[in-house]
C-alpha cells in the first residue's frame, strides 16, 4: 500500500519520463524525420492531455526538441513564439485592465439588466446578455468573476425578500399568534438569520479559476434543509449560476479577440494561407455573432426549462405590477448601480477608446465596402487588426487619469501629478503570459509538422475520408473536438487539432474553412464539467451546483451549440467564403505518395 501511495504523489513525474521513454522507438525505429515530428507531437499532446506539465511548459518542448531532432533551427523556432497574434492581445489587454481598473464593466452590466426588468425569465436572460457583452471584449474568465457576486446578491436578495413578505402574510391573516405560527416564525426568522449570513461575501468564491471551494463548503450546500427555503429557490440559484457560466464562454465565440481559440485559429489560419484575405474582425463578426445569438437564445430556453419550468404566462407579466420579489430584486440592482456614482472621466475615455478600437476593427476590411485599410494601397497587408489593437492600447499608457491642474488651499492653480489610465504594472498583471507561451508553442508545433512533412503524411492518410459526404466529416469532427476539449483545456484542444484537420481538409479537396471554422468554435463547447474551463469552475465555488446539474445541463448546451454551428456551415456562412468550391489560395494537393 506504501508503495502505492508513492506512485500516487509522484505520478506527474512517472507520466512525464515513461511518456517520453515508451515513445522513444517511434524516431529509433523510423529513423524519418516525420517519425521524429510525430515523436514530438505525441509528447506534447499527451503532457497537455494529463496536464503533467503545466501548459505552459509543455508549450515551450517544440522550442527545445525541434533544433535536437533538427528539424527547424533554434533561431527558426524561436520567432514562432511572438506574432502578430501576440501584439493583438497586449492591445485587448490594455482595454481590459482598463476597463476593469475603472469599474466601467460593471456599469455594463449593470445597466443592461436594468433595462431588461425584473420578471426572472426577463432578469435571468438580461444577465445572460449583458455576460455575453462584455465576454466579447474581456476574456471570459474576468466576465465570469466579475458578474458572479452581482448575481449572487440578487439571488440571495429574492430569497431573502420572499420569505419576509410570507412571513408577513401569515401575521396579517392569522391576526393572533399560535403555536404553530410561533414555530414559523422561529424558523423563518431562522433561515433569515442564515439569508444575512450568506449576503456576505461566499468563502469559497475567488477569482482564481482554478480553485473550487472546499469539500466542507459543498456539502454543506448540498441539501435544501439549511439554505434554502425551498426547492425552487435552489433551482433559481443554480439557474443563474449556470447562465453566467454559458454565456460569458457564448459571448467569446462572437469576436475574434472574444477567446483565444479563436486568436490562435486566425493566427494559424493566415500563416498557412497567407494569399487568403477572408479572415478578419468584421467577417468573423458577421459569420459568429447570429450564431452566438441563436446558442444564447436557445441556451436560456433550455435552462429555464430545465430548472424552472419555461411559463409563458409568467413571462408575459412584464410591464405589468412587480410582486415583492421582483421589487426586491430591483432594488438590488438600483443600489448595486447607485453604489457606482456618476459616470467617471477614466469611464468616458475608456469608453470612446472601446468604441474607437471596434469601429477601427470592422472598418478596416468590412468585405462589402472598401475600408480604410486602402489609405495604406502601397503596403497592402501590412495594417493588420493588431495594428488597431496597439495603436489604442498604448494611448492608455498616454492618457490622463486626472486633470492636468488642480486647485490647492490658497486658491493657486498648480499641474497635478501625471498618471495614465493604466499602468505597466497594472497591465502585467492583466496578461495572461501563460496563454501567450501556449499559442506561441502551438505555432512552433505547427510549422514542426510542416517542415517535416508530418502535415502531408497524415493528410495523405486521410484522403480515403473523402468519399464521407462533407456534412458527415465536419459533424464527426466538430463532436471530437468537443468531446476533447472537456478533459482538456481550450487552447491546447485547437492548437493541437490544427495542424491535423488542415492537411485532412486539403486531402479531400475541401475548403479548409469548412472544417476548421465548425472545430474552432466547438472548441469553446465545454459546458460538462466544473474542470472544463474557468468560468465553469468560478460558478461551481459557490457552492449551489453538484457536478449531475452542470452535466445534465451542459450536455443540452453541447447538443444545442453543435447543431446551430452545424445550420450556420451549411446557410449564411456559405456565401461568405464561397465555401463549396475548392479555393486556389489552399494548396494543391498531388496524389504522390509520400513515405
Amino acid at each position: 500500500m506504501k508503495f502505492f501511495s508513492y506512485i500516487l504523489v509522484y505520478r506527474r513525474f512517472l507520466l512525464v519520463v515513461f511518456t517520453l521513454l515508451i515513445l522513444l522507438p517511434l524516431p529509433l525505429i523510423l529513423r524519418t524525420k516525420e517519425a521524429e515530428c510525430a515523436y514530438i507531437l505525441f509528447v506534447v499532446a499527451i503532457f497537455w492531455l494529463t496536464e503533467a506539465l503545466p501548459l505552459s511548459v509543455t508549450a515551450l518542448l517544440p522550442g527545445l526538441m525541434f533544433p535536437m531532432f533538427g528539424i527547424i533551427p533554434s533561431k527558426k523556432v524561436a520567432s514562432a513564439y511572438f506574432k502578430d497574434f501576440h501584439l493583438l492581445l497586449i492591445g485587448v489587454i490594455c482595454l481590459a485592465t482598463s476597463t476593469e481598473k475603472w469599474n466601467l464593466h460593471k456599469r455594463i452590466a449593470l445597466r443592461m439588466v436594468t433595462m431588461v426588468g425584473v420578471n426572472p425569465a426577463w432578469l435571468t436572460l438580461g444577465f445572460m446578455s449583458s455576460t455575453a457583452f462584455l465576454s466579447m471584449w474581456l476574456s471570459n474568465t474576468s466576465t465570469a468573476a466579475m458578474v458572479m457576486p452581482i448575481v449572487e446578491a440578487v439571488a440571495q436578495q429574492i430569497i431573502s425578500a420572499e420569505a419576509e413578505v410570507e412571513a408577513t402574510q401569515m401575521t396579517y391573516i392569522s391576526g393572533s399568534t399560535n403555536y404553530g405560527l410561533e414555530t414559523d416564525e422561529n424558523v423563518n426568522g431562522h433561515e433569515t438569520s442564515e439569508r444575512k449570513e450568506k449576503t456576505k461575501p461566499v468563502p469559497g468564491y475567488s477569482n482564481d479559476a482554478g480553485k473550487i471551494s472546499s469539500k466542507m463548503e459543498i456539502e454543506k450546500n448540498s441539501g435544501t434543509g439549511n439554505k434554502y427555503r425551498t426547492k425552487k429557490d435552489h433551482m433559481m440559484c443554480k439557474l443563474m449560476c449556470l447562465c453566467i457560466a454559458y454565456s460569458s464562454t457564448i459571448g467569446g465565440l462572437t469576436t475574434i479577440t472574444g477567446t483565444s481559440t479563436n486568436l490562435i485559429f486566425a493566427e494559424h489560419f493566415n500563416t498557412r494561407y497567407p494569399d487568403c484575405h477572408c479572415i478578419n474582425f468584421g467577417s468573423w463578426f458577421l459569420m459568429s455573432f447570429p450564431a452566438a445569438i441563436i446558442i444564447l437564445l436557445l441556451s436560456w430556453i433550455w435552462l429555464q426549462w430545465l430548472f424552472l419550468g419555461f411559463n409563458f404566462k409568467e413571462m408575459a407579466r412584464c410591464g405589468k405590477t412587480a410582486t415583492a420579489k421582483q421589487k426586491a430584486c430591483a432594488e438590488v440592482i438600483k443600489q448595486q448601480y447607485q453604489k457606482l456614482g456618476p459616470i467617471r472621466y477614466q469611464e468616458i475615455v475608456t469608453l470612446v477608446l472601446f468604441i474607437v478600437m471596434a469601429l477601427l476593427w470592422f472598418s478596416r476590411d468590412p468585405g462589402f465596402m472598401p475600408g480604410w485599410s486602402v489609405l495604406f494601397s502601397e503596403y497592402p497587408g501590412f495594417a493588420t487588426d493588431s495594428t488597431v489593437a496597439l495603436l489604442v492600447g498604448l494611448l492608455f499608457f498616454l492618457i490622463p487619469a486626472k486633470r492636468l491642474t488642480k486647485t490647492i488651499p490658497t486658491g493657486e492653480t498648480v499641474a497635478s501629478d501625471y498618471s495614465p489610465l493604466i499602468t505597466w504594472k497594472e497591465f502585467q498583471s492583466f496578461m495572461p503570459w501563460d496563454i501567450a507561451i501556449l499559442v506561441g508553442g502551438g505555432f512552433a508545433l505547427a510549422d514542426g509538422c510542416e517542415e517535416s512533412g508530418l502535415s502531408k503524411w497524415i493528410g495523405n492518410k486521410l484522403s480515403p475520408l473523402g468519399s464521407l459526404p462533407v456534412w458527415l466529416i465536419i459533424l464527426i469532427s466538430s463532436l471530437l473536438v468537443t468531446s476533447l476539449t472537456e478533459v482538456a483545456s481550450n487552447p491546447a484542444t485547437i492548437t493541437l487539432l490544427l495542424p491535423i484537420l488542415s492537411p485532412l481538409a486539403e486531402a479531400i479537396q475541401v475548403n479548409p474553412l469548412y472544417i476548421l471554422l465548425p472545430s474552432t468554435l466547438c472548441t469553446s463547447f465545454a459546458f460538462l464539467l466544473p474542470v472544463a474551463n474557468p468560468p465553469n469552475a468560478i460558478v461551481f465555488s459557490y457552492g449551489h451546483l453538484k457536478v449531475t446539474d452542470m452535466v445534465k445541463a451542459g450536455l443540452g448546451v453541447n447538443i444545442v451549440g453543435v447543431a446551430v454551428v452545424m445550420l450556420g456551415m451549411f446557410t449564411w456562412i456559405v456565401p461568405m467564403f464561397d465555401l463549396h468550391t475548392y479555393p486556389s489560395w489552399a494548396p494543391a494537393v498531388s496524389n504522390e505518395t509520400i513515405p
